[in-house]
């Protein structure tokens, strides 16, 4: 599979257009629209989200709610719309005007400046646009696509935020609980948390910050249950689906690093206290004694739960002045903002398990015949017996 996305943040609409889902999945717009309400949520969100109600239209690729082999479109219209025809309009302009409206002062942690060198832009407008989170709309869109085909070969996922500030979770909380288990905790929960016990904690920390005209970031956590053995490869280093994980989460806006399972711990400890003992039985198969790779291993899947985290930074658009430089007349200002989430953790745990399931959804349709649905549901599982009797 593949996509492509458009738009602007205060632009008519973000598109994305899916190219080589199966045909025969079981597609409405409400189920993607239940996931960008998720996206919307989660404490410490700016006004933005009071003003824009995120639906998608699928406008192309479905027929009778079932997918037709052919490529799906994704609208999401942007309710603000109205309010930005002058300054986002298509056509061209008085040269006066453009001048009135021209954003000279790039602001610290955004794509501004660098944005504007490499495309040669003197109104930085042209950078932060496109350069905005609000792309991440179609992305959880799209992401949402590819969870109804997991759900269709049988695997689930989820995401949670283990860290905000410097408040940890207690990963005792959570262990040993499946995905359905965890997800009922974390969607009850105001900032997304497995672990109840802290979440007043994050969310006094969150208030206190945006009172400051300041704000904070965290970890995110995906864990992704049900996937068979030996998906990825260890031939090309293209083709490891933890690489593929790790750049997609990545590709998240205000994301500076990835681990998974033990992730950076490793590092602490030694090679007995890390690798996953190897175990076999008649019921299950192969399985781990441990899961400390995080589902990994030689940039295959080993069936064991995918377990990848991602850091968030304290996202830049602040109340509280930064230091920058005005790039046409070279004098220093302070760089501020009025509207600004203070903290955008929760919302960001739900794009890391979009661009995720994305992925993971990939990984298996590059690996199966997968023209329509109802056979890759055969082949994989076919597959998993395979693989139990190895």
């Amino acid at each position: 599979m593949r996509y492509l996305t458009a738009g602007e943040s205060h632009g008519p609409q973000l598109t994305a257009i899916i190219e080589g889902l199966p045909a025969q999945l079981p597609l409405t717009a409400e189920m993607i629209n239940k996931e960008l309400k998720r996206r919307q949520g989660g404490h410490g969100r700016g006004r933005r989200m009071q003003i824009e109600t995120d639906t998608v239209e699928i406008v192309s690729g479905v027929r009778h709610g079932k997918t037709l082999g052919s490529p799906v479109a994704l609208v999401v219209k942007n309710d603000d719309w109205k309010h930005w025809t002058n300054v986002m309009g298509i056509e061209p302009i008085e040269e006066t005007d453009e001048v009135k409206r021209q954003i000279s002062r790039p602001r610290p942690g955004h794509a501004d400046l660098n944005g504007g060198m490499k495309y040669g832009h003197r109104d930085l407008r042209n950078v932060l646009e496109r350069s905005s989170a609000r792309e991440t709309t179609v992305r959880v869109a799209v992401g949402a696509v590819a969870k109804q085909l997991l759900a269709q070969l049988g695997i689930e996922m989820v995401s949670h935020v283990t860290e905000i500030g410097g408040i940890k979770v207690n990963p005792e909380s959570y262990t040993g609980k499946s995905v359905a288990e965890i997800r009922e905790a974390v969607e009850k929960d105001a900032v997304y948390c497995a672990d109840p016990s802290v979440t007043q904690r994050m969310t006094d920390l969150i208030d206190e910050t945006k009172k400051n005209g300041d704000s904070i970031g965290g970890t995110v956590e995906v864990i992704v249950e049900g996937m068979p053995a030996g998906i990825g490869s260890y031939v090309h280093y293209d083709r490891k689906l933890d690489a593929k994980i790790a750049a997609s989460v990545m590709s998240i806006n205000a994301f500076k690093g990835v681990e998974f399972g033990l992730g950076f711990e490793m590092a602490r400890k030694p090679g007995s206290q890390v690798h996953d003992e190897i175990l076999w039985n008649e019921a299950e198969g192969y399985t781990r004694k441990t899961n400390n790779l995080g589902g990994f291993e030689g940039g295959m899947t080993t069936g064991m739960p995918i377990v990848v985290r991602g850091v968030m930074k304290p996202i830049p658009t602040l109340y509280k002045p930064l230091q920058s430089v005005d790039i046409e007349t070279k004098e220093p200002f302070q760089a501020s903002i009025e509207r600004s989430d203070s903290c955008a953790v929760p919302a960001a745990s739900i794009v890391a398990e979009h661009v995720v399931a994305w992925e993971v959804a990939n990984a298996l349709l590059e690996q199966f015949d997968a023209d329509q649905l109802p056979r890759l549901q055969a082949n994989i599982a076919d597959y998993l017996t395979y693989t139990k009797e190895y």
